[in-house]
């Protein structure tokens, strides 16, 4: 305080300022005040130096990284460390590193049951923290913020235990929260069959409305119904199917694309089972003689479930459909999709287009929604106004602004699109494109300066042209709007757990060896409990995109039938659905059955089908001959054309340049 508050002339040396010893000059009345240190800010070990010391990021993307952030990028490190690639569980890798934890993986099976009952499920959902072992009376957790201090507190004031931390993916954590969640609800299905023997509604009686609600409320169907629904989502099934038989009711779940038997129930039961999902639905239980169609929203194993209800009569009662809405299993990412390295790229640049219309084709279930919603998941909802029209909406998106369109009221497609275009949209996704009307609005959509994305039902990508042009767009506006288009399909995946090598039948032993795949390290799933006998689980899609390139856009011009567009695809190199399937073959992502079972054209049988493929697979790897091996190979696409098109209420007409072969096919084929 002396020294502070000294009035001595020997502490001022001037009004230019004083000069300490030890000390730099201050101002005069700052003397002694404040006294800044000259020594210079070390740096700090952080997150962008422990990924350059894994290897994850490179020293320059470090740096560069550093310049950004020091001028206040948006979204922080973490997102500047996304974009030049960094993987999510890399970055919670090196954030475990710098706080000093270890970094580890977990699942159910590695979780101790007795430790994971130390705190409630809820609790460790929201506080992303999670009991996993107990070693020598420490309590081990898992979290998935290992800077949140005081939730490893709270922990060890609940538990009164020494806590140990590591760290691992919150979704490690929400997974075990499910399957330990699902094991809880302890449904004996024994049990409730046996309840179920008390409860039977007399089918003559329609009037009697009271006894239908009784019946659906007792405590035996409910359990019943509970159990079909959880039963379903933790199996992973897209459907339920409650079908009515004369002597019995049958329960079938769709997983992976196929319906699979589940069980059987009494057919007393059978009513109250539809009335009970009825009520639940908020539809009419005292109308069985029309379909009708309502939606439940539900909260399944922590999380919301939207389910939707179709009822259909038929001979033998009222049968009912349920569709599993699941949000987790459509935000699944691109690069979780099955895409190729090279078709992911390419898909990755057209979606970061500014204007122009992108197509994703295939039959229905074959994942187009799915693709759709994670190409609208990787824009930037905060910078654009993404706006979707579907019918219905399916999944909520917190991204967009999702339009419900009602034929009822007159809000069709095109209303919504025509409404649309006055709202200021960037991006625009349209669910279907089905009629002149929609697509016209689209076309012009995108050629004012707008990015449309559709789905469209064809076989094949080159066929999406020509199919555009039956429902009467002008081939120059196709030329001019249309930036590529992407054709799917869905195979199903080999169980991990029962993979294994096989003979490979000698039917189907020539076939492979002309595609140019090794018998000997062809794989399949033998069948086990995990993929209930299947010998599959999960589904892989493969892809088939066609770039619409400068050369494309002449030839859609020119020609735009079937032929040409298949002929221009097969110039450009890209791998077709058929090749896009090989080459999961040969990894042992599926089998080749799989592949031509989605890629088969209709009416051929599986050998007829892998020949055509085989036979376009070396057409496509070398130049196509000349003269009459041109004409014949013509005439077979436009009888294959033909063949697609089965179904999609075009007349499809093809004609071959050599007299001899050509031939006119007009078929008349019935309307979607």
């Amino acid at each position: 305080m002396k020294r502070l508050f000294s009035s001595k002339k020997s502490d001022i040396a001037g009004a230019g300022g004083v000069e300490v010893k030890g000390e730099i000059p201050l101002a005069p009345g700052l003397c002694n005040l404040y006294s800044p240190q000259t020594s210079e800010i070390k740096h700090v070990r952080d997150i962008v130096d422990v990924l350059v010391e894994m290897e994850k990021i490179t020293s320059q993307q470090g740096e560069q990284i550093r310049r950004q952030d020091s001028g206040k990028a948006s979204g922080g490190v973490e997102a500047l460390l996304k974009k030049v690639g960094a993987a999510e569980e890399d970055i919670l890798h090196a954030r475990a590193t710098l706080c000093g934890f270890e970094f580890r993986r977990f699942t159910a099976e590695t979780v101790n049951r007795h430790a994971f009952d130390k705190l409630d499920a809820g609790y460790i959902r929201s506080g992303h923290i999670m009991p996993v072992a107990i070693e020598n009376d420490v309590l081990v957790v898992a979290t998935s913020e290992p800077a949140n201090v005081f939730a490893i507190d709270d922990v060890k004031r609940q538990t009164r235990m020494a806590v140990q931390v590591v760290v691992c993916p919150d979704s490690d954590i929400q997974a075990v929260c499910e399957e330990f969640d699902d094991k809880h609800v302890g449904y004996n299905v024994d049990e409730i069959m046996s309840d179920m023997a008390d409860v039977e509604v007399v089918k003559d009686v329609e009037e009697d409305i009271g006894d239908l609600e009784r019946s659906a409320a007792e405590s035996p169907v409910i359990k019943y119904v509970n159990y079909l629904l959880t039963n379903a989502l933790r199996e992973g099934a897209s459907d339920i199917h409650v079908e009515p038989k004369e002597k019995y009711t049958k329960i079938r779940y769709r997983i992976d694309g196929v319906l699979f038997d589940m069980m059987q129930a009494p057919a007393k039961m059978h009513p109250a089972v539809v009335s009970r999902l009825k009520i639940m639905a908020n539809l009419d239980i005292s109308e069985r003689r029309l379909p009708q169609d309502g939606k439940i929203a539900v909260i399944m194993g922590g999380r919301g479930v939207d389910l939707r209800v179709s009822v259909l009569p038929t001979s033998h009662g009222e049968k009912v459909v349920i569709r599993i809405l699941d949000s987790r299993s459509i935000m699944i990412g691109l690069e979780n999709s099955g895409m190729e390295s090279d078709v992911l790229k390419a898909f990755e640049d057209q979606i970061a287009l500014p204007h122009g219309i992108l197509l994703v084709t295939g039959p229905t279930g074959s994942g187009k929604s799915t693709t759709l919603y994670s190409a609208l998941g990787q824009m930037d909802g905060q910078t654009l106004n993404i706006s979707t029209v579907e019918d219905p909406v399916e999944y909520n998106l917190e991204m967009c602004n999702q339009v419900q369109t009602s034929d009822r009221i007159g809000l069709t497609f095109a209303a919504a699109l025509r409404s649309l275009l006055r709202q200021d949209p960037d991006i625009i996704m349209i669910g279907e494109i089905r009629d002149n009307e929609t697509a016209r609005i689209a076309v012009q959509a995108a050629l004012t300066g707008h990015l449309v994305l559709s789905t469209l039902h064809t076989n094949d990508a080159p066929s999406s042209v020509s199919r555009l042009v039956n429902i009467g767009i002008e081939p120059y506006l196709i030329a001019a709007s249309l930036n590529a288009i992407l054709a799917q399909r869905l195979v199903r995946r080999i169980c991990d757990h029962c993979k294994e090598s096989y003979k490979v039948p000698e039917n189907m032993r020539k076939y492979i060896q002309q595609a140019g795949i090794d018998p000997k390290h062809l794989k399949h799933g033998a069948g086990c409990d995990h993929c209930r006998g299947s010998g599959y689980a999960g589904r892989a899609g493969i892809f088939e995109l066609l770039i619409v390139d400068e050369e494309f856009r002449d030839m859609i011009n020119k020609d735009s039938s079937v032929n040409s567009m298949r002929t221009a695809f097969m110039k450009s190199g890209r791998d077709t659905l058929f090749h896009d399937g090989i080459k999961k073959v040969q990894r042992g992502v599926t089998t080749i059955e799989e592949v031509l079972r989605v890629t088969q054209v209709y009416g051929q049988s599986e050998d007829e089908a892998f020949e055509e493929n085989v036979c376009t697979f070396k057409a496509e790897s070398r130049p196509a001959a000349k003269g009459r091996g041109k004409a014949r190979s013509k005439s077979k696409d436009a009888a294959s054309a033909a063949r697609s098109g089965r179904g999609a209420g075009v007349r499809a007409t093809s004609e071959g340049d050599d007299a001899d072969d050509a031939k006119s096919l007009i078929l008349v084929l019935d309307e979607d």
